[in-house]
């Protein structure tokens, strides 16, 4: 029998046994979820004993020596997305590559799974595992417990889906990982601070950025919170324009609709033991160093109601601040035609450019400008509300990401706002 015919047929049959293994640890872990049920003798996980699906609406007082159930109670009242489905990170030692992918109970199982043909929102065959308390110490213990005895535990980072199906989410977060991501962290939490909304510093897992969260006494209209977001950004841009306009894009939720079959995007929930051993995932004071008791600060954070948001979003209309480019009524661009779109910067302007807030810094008495193969302003001297007001005039909003907004369409890698500058 040909030598090639044999290895062919080895590689198939340890390939049938690494899937048959993953199946059967997937069987484990549902059953031992199924043991940690609530009851009056829950089992216990690492010595811990959990309820799944407890929901304690006390958390003031929480703190390092709180009891596990309380600190779970505390994080899932927080870092709130859909329950139904969660995600987990993933790292092919085969091709290098990492990401993260709903967690399913029929991942990978023979004549069920239709991957890697099919995607997770196309599947017909989806069985996606729901959040449980089990779940979340799981995340923040780091690993998932071996499911046979001799086995070693699996590591463990979970991504939550903030937008919800019914297109609310509880929080709003802000994404940096630019290299000057501490100074532009910075300037966003001064805003925050000065239009006194409460914001949360977190270094992000890989600790080259960090995430501002903003949380909301209950579920607010996706669009709402980004156009918080939006408000925001733009005054931060109006003191610090080099964040630059592409901040606008790591907003979440990134989206204002759920795309059809999909979830929108997800993040990375923070306090994974492993990244917490080096003081990321973890929250930050003011000098970018992090609370001695994470739990304590976690039990402090204040929300924002809807109330004070809607007043924010008025306000912030009348004054032609909402949006980052131009002075374009959101709603007059959702009104043209398809074939209006295909040139945006030819559709008229809504609002006088005179309402925007004043410029009261002094400004210099020449400015020098060069017209070429394009123009160049040499912004010495310019005060950053200016410069911020220059980079607007030379954008707009991006067709293609209303588009598939409009149609229910995944809008990844399609940016928000297009920028000639």
């Amino acid at each position: 029998m040909d030598e090639s015919w044999n290895e062919s047929r080895v590689k198939g049959l340890q390939a049938e046994i690494a899937d048959l293994e993953q199946v059967l640890a997937d069987k484990k872990r549902q059953l031992q979820e199924i043991q940690a049920a609530p009851g009056p003798t829950a089992l216990s996980t690492y010595g811990l004993p959990l309820r799944q699906g407890s929901m304690f609406s006390e958390t003031q007082g929480v703190n390092n020596r709180a009891s596990p159930e309380e600190k779970i109670a505390l994080f899932r009242s927080l870092f709130r997305g859909r329950e139904d489905v969660y995600a987990k990170r993933f790292e092919s030692k085969k091709s290098g590559k990492s990401g993260y992918q709903p967690v399913c109970r029929n991942e990978w199982v023979r004549g069920i799974c239709g991957k890697p043909k099919a995607s997770c929102g196309s599947c017909a065959n989806r069985a996606f595992e729901p959040i449980t308390d089990a779940v979340i110490r799981n995340h923040l213990a780091g690993f998932i417990p071996a499911f046979y005895e001799g086995g070693s535990p699996a590591p463990f980072v979970m991504g939550v889906y903030p937008l919800l199906s019914d297109e609310t989410c509880y929080f709003l977060a802000v994404d940096f990982d630019k290299l000057t991501w501490q100074e532009d962290v910075k300037a966003f939490m001064e805003t925050c601070r000065a239009e006194d909304v409460p914001a949360s510093l977190e270094r992000s897992r890989s600790g080259n950025g960090a995430h501002v969260w903003i949380f909301f006494e209950k579920p607010v209209p996706a669009v709402k919170a980004r156009k918080l977001g939006s408000l925001l950004m733009t005054r931060t841009l109006d003191r610090r324009p080099e964040i630059g306009l592409d901040s606008f894009d790591r907003f979440f939720p990134n989206q204002d609709t759920l795309p059809r079959g999909g979830f929108g995007n997800l993040i990375a929930l923070p306090l994974q033991k492993t990244a917490r051993e080096k003081n990321h995932s973890v929250f930050l004071d003011d000098n970018f160093a992090p609370y001695p008791d994470q739990w304590a600060y976690l039990a402090s954070v204040e929300k924002i109601n809807e109330d004070k948001l809607d007043s924010m979003i008025k306000a912030a209309v009348e004054r032609h601040e909402l949006l980052p480019v131009a002075w374009h009524s959101e709603t007059a661009f959702n009104q043209l035609e398809m074939e209006d779109l295909a040139k945006p910067w030819l559709k008229p302007q809504q609002g006088n450019p005179a309402d925007l807030p004043v410029i009261t810094e002094p400004l210099p008495s020449i400015v020098e400008v060069v017209v070429s193969d394009q123009i160049y302003i040499n912004h010495t001297g310019l005060p950053p509300i200016l410069r911020n007001r220059i980079l607007r005039l030379a954008s707009f909003s991006n067709p293609e990401f209303y588009r598939a907004q409009a149609m229910r369409l995944p809008t990844w890698n399609k940016p928000r706002i297009l920028y000639c500058y």
